[in-house]
């Protein structure tokens, strides 16, 4: 038998023949099973940084210019030309500096070197330009952010052109107060977007409006911010990881965000959230007044700090639709109850009926304070009511006499009728997943019930509640969140009657469906002229003066009648270092800054 053959025939024979080999064998696997233990064990015992969040709705679309509902999440993945921090104040951000005119219609902003997005590619002068003048100015495109950039009365967009790779310019139409810390909202990629905003779909909208929706490959999905979109969960969660492409490093020169992922849990009920923090499932929920007491009693064995931020920047508030207009010939509201909303006098019944400090004491535990105004207190602009703003005391008796009045009278039952003899009856909508407006909505039922006013409560989920406000606007009375700013044209987009989001009268938008016969009152009118003068004027004692009658107006004609600032408070494990919670601007706005240490 040749040496091949038996080498063929018996793969041991050269073990035997040479036992060395086995020796050297057995070691080298022996150093191998070392080594990869020695990684594996080093993979396991560092695993990456992580934090476990909530967010209470589900997002309709990760396009940055489209979002509404789910916008907490562009804190995470974008950034524009400037920032906010915590006191509210503008800083640098993708811009590293910004120049302006003498006669302030000129800006020019510098972008920092080494800018790019997270795909590796460059973030220029190129993609601000395209993100304003063909997003933002863009007719077709019904974002949101178009509301910040129409400036003056006759509504101009600002012309944006590039100077260089680094320098844009922006010019303005006349002074616009406001302009620096509008250019906040995010830059987009050109590379990425250029195309589909050229591109018709069959409807004759841009392929924009249908790009990044929620079934988009998140690795698709192209950021400037501290984290990318690692995956997506319909209904259960979203998860950011780092992104390596981020611009900002610390003294030391070591890159940002250090926390490697943030895991957004979807969660829209407010008792399961306390649930799973309780549980130490997660590292973070918001403190309504309901928890409050409970919470601050498990603080120190939960190894949790509760943050007070001081009032809200916001309130809750009922609205009335006052829309008079049709669409596809049904009205969006029945005529009978639109004449009662359209009515002053009804309207100021209802703020005067309302028992806005009981609702404080008994459902906010007296942790917060009440909104009178559209303005946060906090504001510069902010109208004092011991200098005459005016408020709705609780007060029954009054009520009842605007109600009388105006025409209203009230049969043997004690029920509010009408001129023409109609029940006054009307739905109450709110969402129902927020524990605390389903406790105010039952008072508010209770308040008016005292008024003779039949009032039909009507919890709906989150969905459905924004859809009925921003898209086909088939509703009564909203009882909701509203943001009230610390710079009032922050809401621009709220009072000027033909915005985006002036929800008591909402004109429809590019893509929607026409509303006919849309009426705009004067007083309305009025509120949206005196915005476009207010951000016009650069002289800050003028500019207040201005913003004292819009406050004025809006506190005697009650598109809003405001109830309740709670207190903004949070839950976060200290765990997490670097906390600043804001009631400005939340929590996590630094989340390049924060870092995990061992408990």
């Amino acid at each position: 038998m040749s040496y091949y053959k038996l080498l063929k025939n018996n793969k041991n024979y050269t073990l035997i023949r040479h036992p060395w080999l086995v020796i050297l064998l057995a070691l080298i696997t022996a150093i191998a099973i070392i080594i990869y233990n020695q990684i594996n064990l080093k993979i396991q015992v560092t695993p990456i940084s992580q934090i476990v969040v909530t967010f209470p709705t589900e997002p309709t679309t990760f396009n940055p210019a489209l979002i509404i509902e789910s916008a907490y999440i562009l804190n995470y993945i974008y950034e524009g030309l400037v920032k906010e921090n915590a006191r509210g104040e503008i800083e640098p951000n993708l811009a590293k500096s910004w120049q302006t005119s003498k006669d302030n219609k000129q800006v020019i902003y510098t972008l920092r070197k080494g800018l790019k997005w997270s795909d590796g590619k460059p973030l220029t002068a190129e993609d601000v330009v395209f993100t304003y003048n063909e997003i933002y100015r863009n007719p077709d495109i019904p974002t949101y952010a178009k509301d910040f950039f129409l400036i003056g009365k006759n509504r101009t967009f600002p012309t944006v052109r590039k100077l260089d790779d680094l320098r844009v310019e922006f010019t303005l139409p006349e002074p616009f107060a406001p302009f620096i810390r509008a250019t906040k909202l995010e830059i987009l990629p050109a590379h990425i977007f250029r195309e589909s905003v050229k591109i018709k779909d069959q409807e004759g909208r841009p392929k924009f409006m249908s790009t990044w929706g929620t079934d988009t490959p998140p690795k698709n999905i192209i950021v400037n911010g501290p984290y990318t979109i690692e995956s997506y969960t319909p209904s259960q969660r979203i998860i950011f990881r780092k992104n390596p492409y981020y611009w900002r490093q610390d003294a030391q020169g070591n890159s940002q965000p250090y926390i490697g992922r943030v895991i957004g849990q979807i969660i829209p009920n407010e008792d399961t959230s306390l649930i799973q923090f309780r549980s130490g499932g997660l590292d973070y929920i918001n403190v309504n007044t309901d928890y409050f007491s409970l919470l601050k009693h498990e603080e120190h064995k939960g190894k949790f700090t509760i943050y007070n931020g001081g009032l809200f920047v916001g309130s809750t508030a009922i609205t009335f639709n006052l829309n008079k207009g049709s669409r596809n010939g049904q009205p969006l509201v029945d005529p009978i109850k639109s004449r009662w909303f359209n009515t002053m006098e009804f309207r100021q019944a209802v703020a005067y009926g309302i028992d806005r400090q009981q609702i404080l004491n008994n459902i906010y535990k007296g942790l917060g304070k009440l909104q009178n105004s559209p303005i946060a207190v906090q504001s510069k602009y902010y109208l004092p009511v011991e200098a005459g703003l005016k408020v709705y005391e609780y007060n029954p008796q009054k009520a009842k006499e605007l109600l009388l009045k105006a025409g209203f009278k009230y049969n043997n039952q004690g029920q509010l009728l009408d001129d023409q003899g109609n029940i006054v009856r009307f739905s109450l909508m709110t969402n129902t997943n927020n524990n605390v407006l389903q406790g105010m909505g039952v008072h508010i039922k209770q308040n008016l019930s005292n008024l003779g006013i039949v009032v039909d409560f009507n919890p709906v989920a989150a969905s459905v509640f924004i859809n009925k406000l921003t898209q086909t606007f088939d509703w009564e009375c909203q009882l909701l969140d509203v943001a009230v700013g610390l710079e009032p044209n922050d809401w621009a987009n709220v009072w000027l009657p033909e915005a985006g989001w002036h929800f008591f009268n909402q004109e429809f938008q590019a893509g929607q469906t026409p509303i006919i016969g849309r009426q705009v009152a004067d007083w309305e009118r009025k509120i949206g002229d005196l915005y476009i003068q207010a951000a016009s004027e650069v002289d800050e004692a003028k500019r207040k003066a201005i913003y004292v009658k819009t406050q004025q107006i809006t506190q005697e004609y009650l598109p809003f009648i405001y109830l309740v600032n709670p207190l903004s408070m949070v839950a976060v494990r200290n765990r997490i270092q670097g906390i600043e919670h804001s009631a400005l601007i939340g929590t996590f706005w630094n989340s390049y800054d924060l870092k995990l240490t061992k408990e």
